[in-house]
């Protein structure tokens, strides 16, 4: 553990160095444990156990503390009102309901999920969301009442949804219940391995996501280009708006600083090589060089174990896709090797010819199940038993297989005996990635505490709109029909000219760098000091008029 406590960030170093609340701080460390630092309102029982916490930043004296954790394994989602309904009678609630569902909360980013830690992969495979659902699952968690925007992040390893809430308890429970009726999973069985994390900790757990400190493989690449793949297929979906779009973006960023200006990746595993060296380790050391091997999807994660098996001394294999495109492609890139393209309906006759079969394909459905796999012939007395490396989420190989005398099964939750031995070292390399992280956290949340200010700006404008267009009206009126179209237009261009340059100077103090160089500190306080003002109310009201909205539409 004390390796592991180099992820958990002193709160009193990020509250005075950094300005930002860390009330409710949820933390995975590469070790599997978590810590929450809990501000929650939600009514879930709790278990304690003591962390080490530790500020690691460069120039820094290291400070070790150790403190109470709260740990929630439950799932009650319970209002605030709810809370308090067995002491307020029914008149009393109806008054007070409306008040308190907008002034006790404020939007909020959140991200509810589930990762290879607190799922076994029986039911991390339920819940996966193949890459081209993506844009429809998002369009479905945005028609729900009380989430704004969303993103999807789905791989082997995770399945993690992130979403802007109107409302924090609401949205939680809209989208733990979206995630049941989609994938089946009882709310019950779902809650006891999601985790939930809010604001900053959601922008922290993203950029240590992007940068590979929260993967299986500590520093793997792949998980880069599977969060640029997020952004991308947002692109042009109605719910994948700003702020998710921003966050996503500046994890690429944090996840591409990581990889240049630190050593965590030199050297590192993937999942892809993870497997081809438990396919190694399972062999018999005699065998290991003359096993026949069979590859079954040509992929992403296909192509990465053929890399991997040619790293490793492999001249020879099989590959079943369902085209010769890809495997074509493939063979050109490794010339020296000998690479057989079979088509899926070959699969098990090649299957009865391999020793060990690598299954790594986006199907839905298992492509061997016990009753296929038990009337394949035996390996060679020198193997023993057939290998099935399936590193698929969904996976491609039935778990009844596993019963089989003739056969052995690894999934991906196999592979943590392969990377144990290196992430020790990748936890020391893995400090220095942290100063990087917390850099783009900090500019992240200037960014986005910046748009604060926009919904004031939209009503200050439309307030000065209504007041201009009342008393150009009240003008024209006392002007009678004798007025042309030219003066109108003159008398128009003049009321406008007179608002514009009345806004001219609040519009520029709700701007951060603007030409007065403000800080962003001085601009929210210009923001609250013009919402009193003016009575503007501004978040409140854009969340009443979202959420009034959404309702009407789901109505229809």
């Amino acid at each position: 553990m004390a390796a592991a406590s180099g992820f958990v960030t002193s709160i009193g170093f990020l509250d005075s160095k950094l300005g930002m609340d860390t009330s409710g701080l949820l933390r995975f460390n590469n070790l599997g444990s978590f810590a929450q630092f809990s501000s929650s309102s939600s009514s879930c029982s709790s278990a304690t156990f003591p962390y080490q916490a530790r500020t690691f930043r460069k120039g820094l004296k290291v400070k070790k503390k150790t403190r109470p954790l709260s740990l929630n394994p439950k799932c009650q989602v319970v209002d605030e009102i709810g809370s308090r309904a067995s002491s307020l009678s029914a008149l009393e609630l109806l008054k007070t309901s409306a008040a308190d569902r907008y002034t006790k909360e404020s939007s909020s980013i959140m991200v509810i999920g589930i990762n290879f830690r607190t799922t076994p992969v029986q039911i991390r495979e339920k819940l996966s969301i193949p890459e081209a659902q993506w844009p429809q699952s998002i369009s479905e968690l945005c028609g729900l009442h009380h989430i704004d925007e969303a993103a999807i992040l789905s791989t082997c390893n995770r399945m993690e949804i992130y979403v802007v809430a109107l409302s924090q308890h609401r949205g939680v429970k809209e989208v733990i219940d979206w995630m049941s009726k989609k994938s089946g999973v009882p709310t019950s069985e779902l809650c006891q391995h999601r985790f939930l994390l809010y604001n900053k900790d959601v922008t922290w757990h993203l950029f240590e996501v992007s940068s590979g400190l929260d993967s299986l493989v500590l520093g793997e690449g792949q998980i880069l280009a599977q969060v640029k793949h997020v952004v991308n297929s947002g692109q042009g979906v109605p719910g994948f708006g700003r702020k998710m779009s921003g966050m996503f973006k500046h994890a690429i960023t944090a996840g591409k600083r990581v990889r240049t200006e630190t050593s965590i990746s030199t050297g590192s595993v993937s999942v892809s090589s993870a497997a081809v060296e438990l396919a190694q380790i399972k062999l018999p050391q005699s065998s290991y060089t003359t096993a026949s091997v069979l590859v079954v999807g040509a992929g992403k994660m296909g192509k990465l174990v053929i890399k991997h098996l040619v790293a490793k001394g492999c001249t020879k294999m099989v590959v079943v896709n369902r085209t010769e495109d890809r495997v074509s492609a493939i063979k050109e890139e490794f010339k020296d090797v000998e690479i057989v393209y079979r088509s899926l309906s070959e699969m098990f006759t090649c299957a009865a010819e391999a020793d060990v079969i690598f299954t790594c394909t986006a199907s839905d459905a298992p492509l061997f199940l016990k009753k296929h796999v038990q009337t394949l012939p035996p390996v060679r007395p020198d193997i023993g038993h057939r290998l099935f490396i399936d590193i698929s989420v969904p996976r491609n190989v039935e778990s009844p297989v596993s019963d089989l005398e003739t056969a052995r099964v690894y999934n991906v939750d196999d592979l943590k005996e392969v990377v144990a031995a290196t992430k020790e070292d990748r936890l020391q390399k893995a400090t220095e990635a942290q100063g990087i992280i917390w850099e783009e956290v900090v500019k992240f949340e200037a960014w986005k505490d910046s748009l604060e200010t926009v919904p004031t700006i939209k009503k200050l404008r439309a307030y000065a709109e209504r007041i201009r267009a009342s008393e150009l009206d009240k003008c024209m009126s006392k002007m009678g029909n004798d007025v042309s179209k030219s003066q109108k237009k003159a008398i128009y261009d003049l009321s406008m000219g007179i608002v514009n340059k009345l806004l001219h100077g609040p519009m520029e103090h709700l701007r951060c760098g603007g030409t007065g160089n403000r800080s962003l500190g001085e601009t929210l306080e210009n923001m609250h000091a013009l919402n009193r003002i003016f009575e503007l109310d501004t978040e409140i009201s854009v969340l009443e008029e979202k959420i009034r909205s959404k309702m009407e539409k789901n109505q229809k």
